[in-house]
């Protein structure tokens, strides 16, 4: 594995030779230097740190037997640090039973409780990258350890929870736009309504449902399948991580398809018997997603360099 920190490593820049500014003598006929204005300095800061770009990354290409490695591989890391994945299988265990609480005692606060889960779950998975980062590295994993890796991440992982959250708001507008539009039998209540949902005379609806709920969740998927560990890995920012992982979706669309529907169909079967699958599921999955950014994004260096030895 590669140093953590030599992906971010900066380019060596030509120092700046120029001569200081010298007043022209009185008299002269010579125009005084003026003082470079905000807007140029920030152009030169621009530019500067255009040349300490970090390194482009690339992107594999995958297989469609690799989602199951990865399932084998998180398991793998779960089952090496039983005390990790204990903890945070309970924290996704509680998040499931209030989400489930609240749908069923007070469902018009279940979009709440869904954005705060969207809030909260980012961070817990990143505690789970990071204890899969510290295997791979050959670092012994830790509880503590994994609770703090993001305090260094914080603005790029808000603005990415916050652009995560905005799609799971605009998802629940669109919701309510497409049950005012073909819902025909009236706003179910929380005992009846997959009766109602399905019914016949609801056909049209469960599949614009459907159209448009995909569409989101291809999105919000697209946009956090390897953005987050890219981030804690490589130190990036939220724009050049949410690019990263819809490339990665893009040209790998077959086994991101495969992945993203091997995900929901292990959390759809979690969430049986009071969800009490998730204590196991969730860091599994947590781990896997870790080894799917891994298997996906290599650094540009690392790949020339690899190939010049096997030439």
């Amino acid at each position: 594995m590669t140093a953590l920190s030599s992906d971010n490593a900066p380019a060596s820049v030509a120092p700046d030779t120029a001569a200081p500014d010298v007043p022209a003598p009185a008299g002269s006929g010579a125009t005084p230097a003026q003082a470079p204005t905000a807007a140029e300095i920030v152009a030169r800061a621009v530019a500067a740190d255009g040349r300490r770009a970090a390194p482009a990354v690339v992107i594999e290409r995958l297989r469609l037997a690799d989602p199951w490695r990865w399932l084998a591989l998180g398991m793998r890391d779960a089952l090496a640090a039983p005390g990790v994945a204990a903890f945070y299988g309970m924290c996704f265990w509680i998040m499931a039973l209030v989400l489930g609480w609240v749908f069923r005692t007070r469902p018009e606060y279940t979009m709440s409780i869904a954005s705060g889960c969207l809030l909260v779950g980012p961070f817990l998975a990143m505690g789970l990258y990071d204890t899969s980062r510290r295997r791979e590295a050959g670092l012994k994993p830790s509880l503590g350890d994994s609770l703090t890796c993001w305090d260094t991440h914080m603005g790029s992982m808000g603005m990415l929870v916050l652009v995560l959250v905005v799609l799971e708001l605009l998802w629940g507008r669109a919701s309510l736009v497409v049950f005012a539009v073909f819902f025909n039998t009236g706003m179910p209540s929380t005992t009846g309504v997959l009766e109602a949902v399905f019914s016949p005379s609801n056909w049209t609806f469960v599949a614009v449902y459907a159209a448009v709920g995909g569409v989101f969740a291809a999105l919000v998927f697209s946009t956090s399948v390897v953005s987050i560990p890219m981030i804690l890995d490589r130190d990036t920012d939220a724009l050049t991580a949410g690019i990263t992982s819809i490339r990665v979706v893009v040209e790998n669309t077959l086994v991101m398809l495969q992945w993203g529907a091997l995900l929901t169909l292990i959390v759809a079967a979690s969430l049986w018997f009071w969800g009490i699958g998730l204590l196991v599921a969730g860091p599994v999955l947590g781990h896997a997603s870790w080894h799917a950014y891994r298997a996906s994004v290599r650094p540009a260096a690392l790949v020339g360099t690899t190939a010049s030895a096997g030439g």
